[in-house]
């Protein structure tokens, strides 16, 4: 035997036992954590600049208050707890500064304009109660108010038009309580076991059928979860037009496909047998169908999205950067999200893209369901803004945002994290080829994009607000919808109007309008309106003249007017439209951004209706018109409360000027038919519920720009394509081998929940 060999075995089993040690070790270590890396952003845009676009602070806010409080001479009332009849502050907001200002300052040519506030009163205890609206500044320390109402809408705010405070509704809630339920207690306590608690009114909108009209068709529903699929046939029409509340009075009272001159007389009718009755069985209060409690338990973790080197983007105040991405954000109280300065590789492309309104028109046969067209900018589609959840509503590691807001109250209120901010890979390719003809290669880029989100929550439905970038310069707007269906009492003819849903629920028919605004600015503020299309054309074979072919042409038309652009809903709209830019790019084509709609929207509202006016933005899927400062929206928080004599009327903003070499904004109109179905219940999914729009250069760069992202990937079959620096995807074992920090999940929903 040879001597040497015990140590030779030695010595290799002591080898073998360090390595299993370190697999060992290895497997049982903690991978690291995700560390952020430096950013490789292009530089765009000024953090500070962007301020004159940011919400007010709570101390602003606060600062308008007293100064409002001071020198007004008259008393305010907190509008959280104001009669109609009382002088109050509505809301106060930032006051976009004019755009010609802004730019000067933002291109460097001039000062920074003072910072304003506009301020919305109620004033109920004057002699002709009006609504007015003051500018108020600068700030933050305001030594000055001007009455901008006459210069906005042409004449004072009739007091007819004001929005419902969140105090009118809870009065009308008492009023029906302790006046009108009083006439019906034998009615009530039989058929809806009324105690008081168990019941919840809905109201409908407008509020009557003629100007100065506050007739409001108020439906109830069981005090349960997801109360809004359990109607109990019930609904009363409550004439709160009055000043003095002891004077409001009802007007109409509904049940079960009856109509009655008042609660006393249902009361009489039903004493004397002579109601047709459908009582509802009481539901339990997690609302049994309606429960959103999940049916089945947790298991396996559904897949999560983590950034292995951190964020790849940064938000400073209101100024986001994102590769070559930068622009600023704000949320207005009544229209919610909106950018501003939105620029691509330095250079701005749109000077505001924001949300204008979301409106719907409901059927059924039961009047407050067919009388229903709520226009959500009037209760506050950005107030309604709801703190998200993380890992559901946005990814767990989303950037998470307050928003600071005054609205019916005299102190600042926060939601928190209501907007959030996060850059999602979308699973497919931005673009991609695999060639295997001739050269063997492939090249591909991952469609990585930034998304910014805030969902809102008016009543019954959710929106789900975004504004993503993606790397080849496409901006896009999207809104999912989802929430609970709108439902009336099932009785009669009722599937005229929509689908039965449960036992007593009829899902109602309805149509969703969602309108945009985009100033788009392309090489510079003048543009023009291009439309491309194509059409077939017959020719000759040029080598064989007795042959023909149909070939498609492009078609190329300069869209002059403002009538000309102006697109009906349901009408045939170029494929292709841009704004076509006074400059051109490498291969001699003017530099532009292509208009995309996505919608699949119900029809319109027939012109001949008394209220058509109040939303016909609604008549357009896209009108293009001259940006002026006087028409900074294409509808007013005044026209739900009085839609037969619009505070504005967007049909008036069309009226055949010239549009060629102009500072132009496009008004988008996207929406959907919502029929609802079994599988509404509990409630809707966002599936197959999106519309909204897409911004595309077109012809703007010489070439796509994202093949100058660093997230491009190309190898050729002569190339080792495992080695990290051929392809970065083959470095992620050790790129991406991290485990992310999860922070604890907080959630601050239930804090504020005072808002109607």
């Amino acid at each position: 035997m040879n001597p040497k060999l015990p140590h030779v075995l030695l010595v290799g089993a002591a080898v073998v036992i360090l390595a299993l040690s370190c697999v060992l070790l290895t497997r049982g270590r903690r991978s690291p954590s995700c560390e952020p890396q430096p950013r490789t952003e292009e530089e765009t845009g000024s953090t500070s600049q962007s301020l004159v676009f940011a919400d007010l602070t709570p101390m602003e806010l606060t600062q308008v208050v007293r100064y409002l409080q001071a020198h007004l001479g008259l008393p305010l009332v907190d509008a959280a707890w104001a009669k109609p009849s009382d002088n109050c502050i509505a809301s106060v907001g930032l006051q976009v500064p004019a755009k010609a200002e802004v730019l000067r300052f933002l291109d460097g040519a001039g000062a920074r304009p003072p910072r304003e506030a506009l301020a919305v009163l109620y004033f109920g205890a004057q002699a002709e109660p009006n609504v007015t609206e003051y500018v108020v500044g600068p700030l933050p320390t305001p030594v000055y108010h001007r009455d901008v109402t006459v210069r906005r809408y042409g004449g004072k705010v009739p007091y007819h038009r004001r929005p419902m405070l969140h105090s009118e509704y809870k009065q009308v809630e008492a009023f029906l309580k302790t006046v009108a339920f009083a006439a019906a207690p034998t009615f009530l306590k039989e058929i809806l076991e009324y105690d008081s608690t168990n019941v919840v009114f809905e109201s409908a909108a407008p509020r009557g059928f003629q100007s100065g009209d506050r007739k409001s068709w108020f439906a109830l529903f069981q005090n349960v979860s997801g109360f809004f699929v359990h109607p109990v046939g019930l609904e009363v029409l409550v004439d709160h037009s009055s000043l003095d509340i002891s004077r409001w009075a009802v007007s109409r009272v509904f049940y079960n496909g009856q109509y009655y001159r008042d609660m006393v007389q249902l009361e009489s009718s039903y004493v004397q047998g002579r109601i047709s009755v459908q009582k509802v069985r009481r539901a339990p209060r997690d609302g049994d169908f309606s429960s959103m409690k999940p049916r089945a338990p947790s298991a396996a973790p559904f897949p999560l999205q983590y950034e292995p080197q951190g964020p790849r983007y940064s938000v400073r105040n209101n100024h986001v950067l994102y590769q070559a991405w930068s622009f600023a954000f704000g949320m207005s109280v009544s229209t919610g999200l909106r950018l501003f300065d939105v620029r691509h590789k330095g250079e701005r492309v749109a000077y505001e893209i924001s949300i204008q309104e979301a409106m719907s028109v409901y059927g059924s046969n039961c009047p407050a369901g067919m009388s229903t067209r709520y226009m959500d900018g009037s209760f506050g589609i950005g107030r309604y803004s709801s703190p998200l959840v993380r890992g559901v509503d946005c990814p767990y590691l989303a950037t998470y945002l307050d928003v600071h807001f005054l609205a019916q109250s005299q102190v600042p209120q926060v939601t928190k994290g209501a907007i959030c901010i996060f850059e999602q890979n979308v699973g497919s390719p931005l673009r991609r080829h695999y060639s295997n003809l001739q050269a063997l290669y492939y090249g591909g880029l991952v469609n990585s994009a930034l998304v910014l989100r805030s969902i809102v929550t008016v009543g019954n439905y959710d929106y789900i607000w975004d504004f993503i970038f993606y790397q080849n310069g496409a901006i896009e707007g999207k809104v999912q919808a989802t929430g609970y269906a709108s439902s009336s009492f099932f009785y009669g003819d009722g599937l005229r109007y929509g689908n039965r849903v449960w036992e007593h629920t009829l899902g109602t028919i309805q149509t969703h309008f969602i309108n945009y605004k985009v100033d788009l600015d392309v090489g510079g503020v003048k543009n023009s309106l291009v439309a491309h299309d194509m059409a077939f054309e017959v020719v000759r074979a040029p080598w064989n003249p007795e042959q023909q072919i149909e070939r498609p042409r492009l078609t190329k038309k300069v869209l002059d007017t403002e009538d000309q652009a102006a697109f009906r809903l349901q009408a045939k709209m170029p494929r292709y439209i841009y704004f076509a830019a006074n400059s051109k790019n490498k291969w001699g084509h003017q530099r532009g951004y292509r208009i995309q709609v996505t919608s699949s929207a119900g029809d319109h509202v027939p012109e001949g209706s008394s209220m058509e006016r109040a939303i016909s933005w609604t008549r357009y899927q896209l009108a293009v018109t001259r940006r002026k400062e006087e028409e900074p929206t294409s509808t007013s928080i005044y026209n739900q409360n009085d839609p037969w004599t619009p505070t504005v009327a967007f049909a008036d903003f069309i009226n055949n000027e010239t549009i060629t070499n102009e500072d132009l904004v496009a008004w988008i109109t996207a929406g959907f038919l919502h029929i609802p179905h079994s599988e509404d219940i509990p409630n809707t999914v966002t599936v197959g519920n999106s519309v909204g729009f897409l911004l595309r250069p077109y012809n703007y760069y010489d070439l796509d720009p994202s093949i100058y992202s660093h997230d491009g990937v190309f190898f050729t079959s002569e190339q080792d394509f495992t080695a990290c620096e051929v392809n970065p995807i083959a470095c992620l074992p050790q790129a991406a081998s991290c485990l992310p920090s999860f922070p604890p999940f907080t959630y601050d929903g239930f804090q504020n929940t005072s808002r109607l």
